[in-house]
């Protein structure tokens, strides 16, 4: 069963110590690493010494593979785990930058600051070049900001980018890191014997990295076997979570608040329309999206939905309460946020304008409600239930 757990569920005071240790773990981690010292980053860009190459590699195969089982396991909604937003051009032409950063200076943001913790010059100096460098960035990045939004998405996967499932796609890239593992392992060695007649053998002799090799390998077929939870299956571990808003009715906003929505030009308001394709095409909000139930629990359809930024809000409108119901289960299950349903849908949309009083000279658009219309309620006619949610972003020094 999946759990909420944030900084709430251990209190402000444990959640912060938690993290305090796991910042001082990391940073002893890297100290003894030797990713303190320059030169032994820099070797890598000779070919002389790869453990930073390694070092990475196996911190992000392992914690993909921790995650991925988890989340086929069921122990885990990987829906709310940070996922940074994605600038694919920005972020390549940002990576040379770095990297050529990297290999003058002998570190990046994050390696940088554990040598200056050691009190080394040159890590300080770089760490303080790496702060007045992001201060300049963020002054300046209004100036540039159509090539920085030039390719944003907002939670992109390489899954989604591939078009592959999670179990293949995690699979993949544990063979890839395992590649990267031995041609670091033998290009050390082969900068190592270069010169001296002794040949390079192209085996790899250490036991260890082979039972390490075949417990990656075989934890990723076992994802790729079990695969991730459907949405059904996901809705069932999530039910407990959730289902309170839908009895509660906390998620059945009025179409005032909905007309209010509308017009809000802040919002990326998306409207689903669940009823008959009769029904729809008879009468329906403009900019309405028509869709059956069934197709909110396909990925193809919800992925836009994922994409949306912190002020996008999604609405459903159907018939009847136990299709809208369906549908936002589907679509909560697999993570969409700020979704709700309006409340008594459309079948009494024109009685709730009929007794308004328009002056001949003013049309009333019922498919484009205006935001005048409000003003002829009283002001608490409704009570707000919007309350926008925004997506949970990861961040740090390298990445």
């Amino acid at each position: 069963m999946w759990l909420p757990i944030d900084v709430m569920t251990f209190g402000l005071v444990t959640a912060n110590l938690i993290f305090l240790m796991i910042g001082v773990g990391f940073g002893i981690s890297l100290e003894l690493a030797g990713f303190g010292d320059s030169r032994r980053l820099a070797a890598q860009f000779y070919f002389k010494d790869m453990t930073v190459l390694k070092t990475m590699f196996t911190a992000i195969v392992v914690a993909c593979l921790l995650l991925f089982l988890s989340a086929a396991l069921g122990l885990l909604d990987f829906s709310e785990i940070a996922v940074n937003q994605t600038y694919l051009w920005p972020g390549i032409v940002g990576g040379l930058i770095m990297g050529v950063g990297f290999v003058i200076g002998g570190y990046c943001p994050g390696t940088s600051v554990i040598s200056a913790s050691s009190l080394k010059i040159d890590g300080m100096v770089f760490f303080l070049g790496t702060a007045i460098g992001a201060g300049v960035f963020g002054e300046s990045v209004s100036s540039f900001s159509g090539f920085w939004n030039s390719s944003y998405s907002e939670r992109l996967l390489l899954s989604d980018w591939l078009q592959w499932s999670i179990g293949a796609t995690v699979f993949g890239v544990t063979v890839l890191a395992l590649a990267m593992f031995y041609a670091a392992e033998k290009t050390e060695e082969y900068v190592r014997k270069r010169g001296t007649g002794t040949p390079v053998s192209w085996k790899i002799k250490n036991k260890k990295y082979h039972l390490g090799a075949a417990a990656l390998l075989g934890t990723a077929f076992a994802i790729w076997t079990i695969g991730q939870p459907d949405v059904a299956r996901r809705w069932e571990l999530l039910k407990n979570r959730y289902e309170p808003l839908l009895t509660s009715r906390d998620v059945y906003i009025h179409p005032l608040e909905y007309i209010k929505t509308w017009n809000d030009s802040a919002i990326k308001l998306i409207t689903i329309d669940l009823r008959s394709k009769e029904e729809f095409e008879k009468f329906h909000i403009f900019d309405a999206q028509y869709a059956q139930v069934d197709e909110l629990k396909t990925s193809e359809f919800t992925a836009p939905l994922l994409q949306l930024s912190g002020n996008g809000v999604v609405v459903l409108i159907s018939e009847s309460e136990q299709s809208a119901e369906q549908g936002w289960k589907w679509l909560k299950a697999q993570g969409v946020k700020n979704l709700y349903i309006l409340d008594g849908g459309l079948k009494d949309w024109p009685l709730l304008f009929s007794s308004l009083k328009v002056a001949p000279h003013e049309s009333l658009d019922l498919a484009k409600p205006p935001l005048k219309i409000l003003d002829k309620f009283p002001k608490d006619t409704f009570t707000p239930k919007i309350k926008l949610q925004t997506t949970k972003r990861s961040g740090g020094l390298c990445g």
